[in-house]
C-alpha cells in the first residue's frame, strides 16, 4: 500500500514540475544572412557559415538589385545562377527555410536611388529600371524557389526620406512586380519590411506614427518584415517597449517577422549619432529582444550579420554611414563569440512550434 502511494506521489510531482516548468518554445524560425568579415579569404567565409549554420533554421538573402551588372548586359538568369544557386542549394541541403528580399532603392541611404543608378543617370521612377527589376525578382523567385519573398525595404523610411518620384518608383515596381509573381505562383508569402524606429518616430521625436500607410500603398503583402535597429531610439535595451512590434500590427491579422535589425557592440560619435555600447549590452539587448518575438508572436527573427565586419579590408567607396553597423555581428572579426551568442542559442534551443 505504501508502495503504490509512492509511486501516485512522485507521478503527480512529476506532473506538477511539468506544468510549472514546461519545455520553452519559440513560434519564430531564427537565421542570418551568409556573412564574413572581410571577402577575400574564402577560409574566412568558410568558417563562418559553418559556424552560423548549425545555430539557424533559415537563411536569408537581401541584396539590391545588381543594377550596374544588368545595365553592362548580365543577363538576370546569368547573375543569379552564377552568385546564389550554389549557395541556396546548400541551404537546401541543410533544411534551411529560405526568405529573400530584393531591394529596389538604396539600402545604406534611403533619401537617394541606389548607387549605380545614380551613376547610370538612372532612378526607379523610370518605367524600364522598373521592368528591370521586376527580371531579377521573376529569375531570383523561379530559380531559386525561396520559401518567402520580400519585394521592398523600408518602405515608410524610403517616404520619409526620399523624393516623392523614388517612394512612387518603389511603390509601383514592387505592385507590379507582386503581380507578375502572383500569375506564377499564388502560394508563395509575399512582403514589404517597414522599419520600426520610423514608425515610432524614434528619429525626429514625434508621436507614434504607425505604419497604416505602408498597408494602403503595398496591399499585396501577405506578411510584415520588421527593420530595427533601436539603438538609434533607445539608450537600453530594457528601454524598448515590449509591445514595440506587436502595436504595429494592432488590428491586424498578419504574420510578422523581423527582417533585419541588432545592437552593436562599440561605441560610437560622429556629427549625426552617438551611442553607448558593449557586449554586455548587446547581450542584454537579444534578452530583451526574445520577448518583444514572444509579444509579436513573430514567424522568424534574421540577424544579417553573422560577424562584425573587419574595416580595414572595406572599399574605398564604402558608404561613411557603414560605420554604424560593423559590429553588430555575434562574433567579431576574429570570429571569437561575443556574450550575445549565448543569449542567441538559448533561444534557437527552444522547440519551434510552427
Amino acid at each position: 500500500m505504501l508502495g503504490r502511494v509512492l509511486i501516485i506521489t512522485i507521478l503527480l510531482f512529476i506532473s506538477c514540475k511539468e506544468e510549472v516548468d514546461p519545455i520553452p518554445s519559440r513560434t519564430y524560425y531564427m537565421g542570418f544572412q551568409n556573412s564574413a568579415p572581410r571577402y577575400d579569404n574564402i577560409d574566412i567565409v568558410l568558417q563562418a557559415l559553418s559556424l552560423w549554420t548549425p545555430r539557424a533554421d533559415a537563411a536569408m538573402i537581401t541584396t539590391e538589385v545588381p543594377w550596374k551588372q544588368l545595365l553592362n548586359g548580365v543577363t538576370v538568369n546569368d547573375y543569379v545562377l552564377s552568385e546564389y544557386k550554389g549557395l541556396v542549394d546548400y541551404y537546401r541541403i541543410l533544411d534551411l527555410k529560405l526568405w529573400v528580399y530584393i531591394d529596389p532603392q538604396n539600402g545604406l541611404d534611403r533619401t537617394n536611388d541606389a548607387v549605380d543608378l545614380q551613376k547610370a543617370g538612372k532612378s526607379i521612377a523610370d518605367v524600364d529600371m522598373q521592368l528591370l527589376y521586376q527580371k531579377f525578382v521573376i529569375a531570383m523567385d523561379s530559380i531559386l524557389h525561396p520559401d518567402h519573398l520580400g519585394l521592398a525595404l523600408e518602405t515608410n523610411l524610403i517616404y520619409a526620406a526620399a523624393p516623392t518620384s523614388i517612394y512612387e518608383g518603389v511603390k509601383v515596381a514592387a505592385n507590379n512586380a507582386a503581380a507578375a509573381i502572383r500569375l506564377r505562383n499564388e502560394t508563395l508569402p509575399l512582403s514589404i519590411s517597414i522599419q520600426a524606429e520610423t514608425a515610432w518616430n524614434k528619429f525626429s521625436g514625434g508621436p507614434y506614427a504607425g505604419i497604416a500607410k505602408d498597408f494602403t500603398d503595398f496591399p499585396f503583402i501577405d506578411e510584415l518584415g520588421i527593420s530595427s535597429y533601436p539603438y538609434f531610439g533607445f539608450s537600453k535595451p530594457n528601454n524598448i517597449p515590449i509591445n514595440y512590434y506587436s502595436r504595429l500590427i494592432e488590428g491586424k491579422n498578419i504574420p510578422v517577422f523581423i527582417s533585419e535589425g541588432g545592437w552593436p557592440t562599440e561605441s560610437l560619435t560622429t556629427a549625426d549619432q552617438s551611442f553607448v555600447s558593449s557586449q554586455e549590452i548587446q547581450r542584454d539587448y537579444f534578452t530583451q529582444h526574445g520577448k518583444l518575438l514572444d509579444e509579436v508572436k513573430a514567424t522568424a527573427i534574421f540577424q544579417l550579420p553573422f560577424t562584425d565586419i573587419d574595416t580595414d579590408y572595406l572599399p574605398a567607396d564604402a558608404p561613411e554611414n557603414i560605420v554604424y553597423f560593423t559590429s553588430l555581428g555575434l562574433v567579431d572579426k576574429s570570429l571569437q563569440p561575443k556574450l550575445a551568442l549565448s543569449i542567441w542559442d538559448e533561444l534557437y534551443n527552444r522547440k519551434l512550434t510552427k
